[in-house]
């Protein structure tokens, strides 16, 4: 199943400033809002791995003051 339009979080609200997501021949492409010629693709067990690791707080040492 494909979802060609592109998806943002709810709580982006009318900003720019987010990443969207989209399905694609089995794939999540992720871009930025305003970078929307970049598309990064991956599978949806790698996006899932990703998802938890940012819950978990796996990601936080590369921003500052965390």
């Amino acid at each position: 199943m494909s979802s060609p339009e592109w998806q943002k979080s709810s709580y982006s609200g009318s900003s720019n400033a987010c990443v969207e997501v989209r399905t694609s021949d089995g794939l999540i492409e992720l871009r930025e809002s305003d970078e929307g010629d970049v598309i990064v693709r991956t599978s949806p067990a790698k996006f899932a791995a990703f998802l938890r690791g940012a819950k978990a707080g796996e990601f936080d040492h590369f921003i500052g003051g965390a």
